[in-house]
């Protein structure tokens, strides 16, 4: 016993030797909570009070639960292939597998992942003769996956127009059509089991019965119906036999477009009356300025369970701190300072840059290509890899060159418009039959299929001829305009990110002019050329010096992708009121708070310093904008950081100005440009200026972009949110 319990401190080792009752333990970041939960196990089985059979462990990833198991059998000299000890949906196929004719499933039923059910729907919608233009099969999915999650059957979803009556019939025939097929998508297998268990009482009891222990990890992401079920199983309320023991932070619940629910926490405290619930808060992790910081940001939050980081390690090293000109200045000292890590011994895999939106990534990934710096996109891919990139560069390839085969072959039915893999075999044929390509084979393919590529034909030959003359960021605007890529992915559950690598493509256009100084002179065969440059340096940058798996690489992701990881070095980029915290939080209710939640998980992946920048400008959907320091940036004592330049006098604090030093603009000429422009050459209209307006009422100036009668600031009117306004139109009053 004494060998299980050495080395707990005292928070961990009362969470760990609990009573059986129910508990609350809030585990900030770092501070051991899959050692505690694991040793609880271990300790309740040795001690007797509970047999493996009678555990039921939840956690959110395989990863998770097999480390879980791991740890026990090093522990224990026990069997743990019997244990219950998985996710959500494991443990729910785990159940149905076992009771699938109660369950009214066929015995071996199979599990739809995301892109079978996405086919299944295409499917459906198809037999159905449904418009998958009005009825997008994303969309749908999406429809269909947030109703399960809340528990909820196509009979109790409330119809408030005639467009939602008509996907909550799709849903039903979707359910209709599952069943008929003996197939479970992912929120199925948890909402079946749930309702099995609600409505066998004999079923219920024997689980119920079975666990007295039930442990949850990571409890902050649950959602409404993952809550319920593990009520449930706990014999929640009135035959309450198992111990819930529920470990979660509050501060790291970041998951909300997920479903996620923060105030299940709140919930369970109050509906299961928990008397204990301890504070994990001494962290293992990271140095004391990086914890000090951290909780300085998330005080912010209200209505927050509440604890305090602490470490015995030492304050450590300042968090350093950089204002760049530009994203691409602010890129190019991410590129010194890691160069100047390396050449002081640090690996580079213990080196992260984060950002809060995937565009981000692309003026990055550009300078460290430029530097020879290797690098690997955690959780995702690199820039020029992404679906909705390759698909706008294949409709820009198609302009280029109409006979290049696989772009055709890429985008000819995406987005969807009618063109079947027949009539593709056919066109196909027809290709080979007169030794030509796909596009040259159109006129000669007769009927139907000839019919509904033509249109294809015609949509390229409109991109071509609307897009001759211009520069290369409006061409590739243009394009994706008419290629309908934005409609498209508007419909999708996480489509923003997708919408938004869409426009910093058009801003990759913007800098690819700038740093090859295309002299362009109107020209068409000089706009064609710089599309064709374009492009080839496109294909290299995605097709070279991504770091293989086992090489000492860069670590490049999003916030989201590093919950749950820590670096001995950590670079946050792009701390500006807009992008982190991002527009849209303005437009959600608690979205600021949600944000700021991201940023104390951001600040806690570091071990031993933390970079922190922003520039003064940015280029974002192909047009610079200028955004005021991020909230999060002064929510942090000025005593924790090192300015790793002197702090220039902002006009969004003080109204002031100051002179940004030299740079090298397109042309290569020197130039001098001052911060405190005034916004459309309204006077007293700068940067974090005071406005008034007749309808939305006083606001803050954040952003602005354009000039003359195109000139647009971007004002954030509190509760009525941050809008986008025309000078030429927006009466503002400076006050």
């Amino acid at each position: 016993m004494s060998d299980l319990l050495r080395g707990l401190n005292p928070e961990q080792l009362a969470a760990v030797t609990l009573p059986p009752q129910h508990a609350l333990i809030l585990a900030g970041a770092g501070s051991g909570k899959t050692r505690v939960l694991t040793t609880r196990i271990a300790w309740l089985i040795q001690t007797a009070q509970v047999g493996p059979h009678g555990i039921l462990a939840v956690t959110f990833t395989n990863k998770a639960a097999k480390e879980m198991l791991t740890r026990l059998s090093s522990m224990l000299p026990i069997n743990t292939r019997g244990m219950w000890v998985g996710t959500f949906h494991g443990l729910c196929n785990r159940l149905l597998r076992a009771h699938y004719r109660d369950a009214g499933l066929p015995q071996l039923f199979q599990i739809l992942d995301s892109a079978d059910q996405q086919a299944a729907i295409k499917r459906l919608l198809k037999q159905l003769n449904v418009d998958d233009e009005k009825f997008p099969p994303r969309e749908l999915q999406h429809f269909i996956n947030a109703q399960k999650e809340q528990g909820i059957r196509p009979g109790a979803v409330e119809a408030w127009d005639d467009h939602t009556r008509r996907r909550i019939e799709l849903y039903d025939a979707y359910d209709q059509q599952c069943q008929r097929e003996g197939v479970v998508d992912f929120a199925e297998l948890l909402l079946r089991t749930y309702e099995l268990l609600s409505r066998n009482e004999v079923l219920r009891r024997h689980y119920q019965e079975r666990f007295s222990h039930i442990l949850v990890d990571e409890f902050q992401d649950t959602n409404p119906l993952q809550y319920r079920w593990l009520r449930l199983m706990s014999g929640y309320p009135g035959e309450a036999r198992a111990a819930m023991f529920a470990v979660g932070d509050d501060d790291q619940s970041i998951y909300a477009f997920r479903g996620a629910d923060v105030g299940n926490m709140r919930d369970f405290e109050r509906e299961f009356k928990v008397q204990n619930v301890i504070r994990l808060e001494q962290n293992y992790r990271s140095h004391g300025n990086i914890l000090d910081a951290a909780n300085a940001v998330i005080k912010n939050n209200a209505d927050r369970l509440g604890k305090n980081l602490w470490t015995d390690a030492g304050a450590g090293e300042p968090i350093r701190v950089f204002e760049a000109y530009s994203d691409l200045d602010e890129a190019q000292w991410l590129v010194e300072e890691i160069k100047a890590l390396v050449r002081d011994g640090h690996m580079r895999s213990e080196i992260a840059l984060l950002y809060r939106s995937n565009a981000q990534s692309r003026v990055i990934e550009h300078a460290l290509f430029s530097a020879g710096l290797p690098y690997r996109v955690y959780g995702g891919l690199r820039f020029f890899e992404r679906q909705e990139v390759k698909h706008a560069l294949a409709y820009l390839r198609l302009i280029a060159n109409s006979d290049d085969d696989t772009a055709f072959a890429r985008v000819v039915n995406f987005p969807t418009r009618g063109i079947g893999a027949r009539s593709i075999e056919q066109l196909a044929d027809t290709a080979r039959q007169h030794n030509c390509s796909l596009f040259a084979a159109i006129p000669l393919l007769t009927g139907k299929p000839g019919a509904v590529l033509a249109g294809f034909a015609q949509l390229i030959s409109r991109m071509k001829e609307g897009s001759t003359n211009l520069p290369l960021p409006e061409q590739i605007d243009h394009v994706i305009a008419l290629s309908t890529l934005k409609e498209h992915y508007s419909s999708e559950k996480e489509g923003q990110d997708r919408i938004a690598n869409l426009d910093e493509l058009i801003s990759a256009a913007a800098s690819f002019i700038a740093e090859e100084r295309f002299a362009e002179d109107g020209s068409p065969e000089t706009y064609e050329n710089v599309l064709a440059s374009f492009l080839a340096h496109a294909s290299l940058e995605a097709g070279e010096h991504q770091a293989g798996e086992g090489d000492d690489a860069l670590q490049l992701m999003t916030v989201h992708s590093a919950k749950g990881l820590e670096f001995n070095m950590v670079f946050l980029s792009g701390l500006e009121e807009g992008l982190f915290p991002h527009e849209n939080s303005a437009m959600e209710l608690d979205g600021v708070e949600e944000e700021r939640r991201l940023m104390y998980v951001a600040i806690t992946r570091a071990r031993q310093r933390l970079y922190l920048s922003f520039s003064q400008q940015r280029m974002l959907h192909g047009q610079t904008r200028y955004n005021a320091a991020s909230r999060f940036l002064e929510e942090i004592p000025a005593a924790l950081l090192k300015w790793l330049k002197p702090k220039q006098t902002r006009g969004f604090s003080s109204g002031s100005s100051y002179s940004a030093p030299a740079y090298q603009n397109a042309a290569g000429a020197s130039a001098s440009v001052r911060r405190d422009h005034e916004a459309g050459g309204v006077p007293g209209l700068r940067i974090g200026a005071n406005v008034m307006h007749a309808k939305f009422g006083q606001g803050v100036v954040i952003g602005a972009e354009g000039g003359g009668n195109d000139a647009r600031v971007q004002v954030n009117f509190g509760a009525a949110g941050v809008k986008w306004l025309a000078l030429s139109v927006a009466k503002l009053d400076v006050l």
